[in-house]
């Protein structure tokens, strides 16, 4: 089972957080609030917030630049990932991973039925990771965003939990890259 390792020191991350929406506003972006709050409150720092509009190529253009950016290690986006037509998220996202994190969608799909039950069908969250970052596609409600944060993320972004965490391995994302 998991566990926290409290003799290691806690290393703080560095995230960058896309809201993906036609219609919000910074003042209006309750699930970006919610994901910049939380990230803070875990002791990492947000280097940069956007939101930019349901168009797939904004928003890989949006994550390719913080891709190539030495000041952010992590790019959540929330918005866009459920079924209709301008849902492109999912899509852009894919369109920049290098790898999929197969599992992130599933234990988020898992959180997300102990809450709304089959609902959880419809989301298409997804995490993977390109050039050393790595990037996850929520969906664009506080609660689904409190969701991922609290029971997955928070956890795997603390270099003290056990057995492992995606902190002791970032490192060595781009290694591939650096062989070459």
């Amino acid at each position: 089972m998991s566990s926290m390792d409290e003799s290691k020191d806690f290393i703080p991350v560095r995230f960058a957080v896309l809201t993906v929406s036609d219609t919000r506003h910074v003042e209006q972006d309750r699930s970006g609030e919610v994901l910049v709050g939380r990230i803070e409150a875990a002791g990492h720092a947000v280097a940069d917030r956007m939101i930019v509009r349901d168009e797939r190529d904004q928003i890989t253009d949006q994550l390719r630049e913080w891709i190539g950016r030495d000041d952010v290690d992590v790019v959540i986006s929330t918005g866009g990932t459920g079924l209709t037509g301008r849902d492109v998220t999912v899509e852009a996202h894919r369109e920049v991973y290098e790898k999929e994190i197969d599992a992130f969608g599933t234990v988020f799909t898992m959180v997300s039925f102990g809450k709304i039950g089959t609902s959880a069908v419809q989301s298409r969250a997804t995490g993977g990771v390109a050039d050393g970052t790595y990037l996850f596609a929520l969906p664009g409600s506080p609660g689904a965003c409190k969701d991922a944060w609290d029971e997955i993320l928070e956890l795997q972004f603390d270099y003290r939990h056990r057995p492992c965490n995606f902190v002791e391995i970032l490192p060595r994302l781009d290694e591939a890259q650096r062989r070459k």
